[in-house]
């Protein structure tokens, strides 16, 4: 399921050892009146994950007590926070482990301020969504449905816990039919434009932690297939339930 914060004034987390970047960031977030609140390391950053219930971190991988990166798994164990990665270590490499730890998006710094603010607004608008926002659709292949409106994903019979990113990036190939998508047009679904600093290969990432949780062999799929040198297709063919009939006539949707 997307993440929606506990309230709706649910604050943003900023954590750095730096307190110059934390006042920097504080004060352009509260420009944009997002109640702000900070940890400077990543021990004091878990607690504050568990007592703010955050809508969003952002989050320095370098921190002392506990690492930023293990600070994501602890929190992707826990729930499901949407987590901006602001660091130095902005290598290929190191935004594609950020991003496979299970980050949304990877700004490195040096950083634009405002671009930080622009990132974090287009994470909350994909990950706080409401169902009013997508369709009374079902998508269906095989035994995985997707219930578009709900934000809601079965397989089998069994509800599978997405991130808001992994569901929407499910939903696009689904809702293609088939086609093929290129890496490109995936990073334009997921974040509304390309974004310069999120690289092809972070598709690659997105599409692997979807695989995993939906128990898809690359080699043999049953729902994500790789199409080699163009992206990424649904592995079948999609049907598309009404969900909203269904429910009129009493039917499972």
């Amino acid at each position: 399921m997307p993440f929606v914060p506990l309230r709706p004034d649910a604050p943003i987390l900023v954590v750095d050892d730096d307190p110059k970047i934390v006042a920097l960031v504080r004060t352009y977030l509260e420009r944009e009146r997002y109640p702000v609140v900070t940890a400077g390391d990543g021990r004091a950053a878990l607690r504050a994950i568990e007592e703010h219930a955050p809508r969003l971190v952002v989050l320095d991988l370098m921190l002392p007590e506990i690492d930023g990166l293990t600070v994501i798994r602890r929190a992707r164990a826990d729930g499901d926070v949407p987590i901006l990665v602001l660091s130095a270590r902005g290598a290929v490499g190191d935004r594609v482990l950020g991003l496979s730890e299970g980050a949304d998006d990877y700004l490195p710094k040096p950083f634009s301020p405002a671009e930080l603010v622009a990132r974090v607004r287009t994470i909350l608008r994909r990950t706080e969504r409401t169902p009013d926002d997508s369709p009374a659709v079902t998508y269906v292949l095989g035994d995985l449905e997707l219930d578009a409106a709900r934000h809601r994903v079965e397989l089998g019979g069994r509800e599978v816990s997405l991130s808001a990113l992994e569901l929407r990036l499910l939903h696009v190939l689904l809702e293609a039919d088939g086609r093929v998508l290129s890496r490109d047009r995936l990073l334009d679904a997921l974040y509304g434009h390309a974004e310069g600093d999120v690289t092809d290969r972070a598709i690659d990432v997105y599409v692997k932690r979807l695989r995993e949780k939906l128990g898809d062999d690359p080699d043999a799929p049953r729902y994500v297939a790789t199409v080699r040198g163009a992206g990424y297709r649904a592995a079948g063919p999609v049907e598309r339930l009404d969900t909203q009939a269904n429910a009129r006539r009493g039917e499972p949707s």
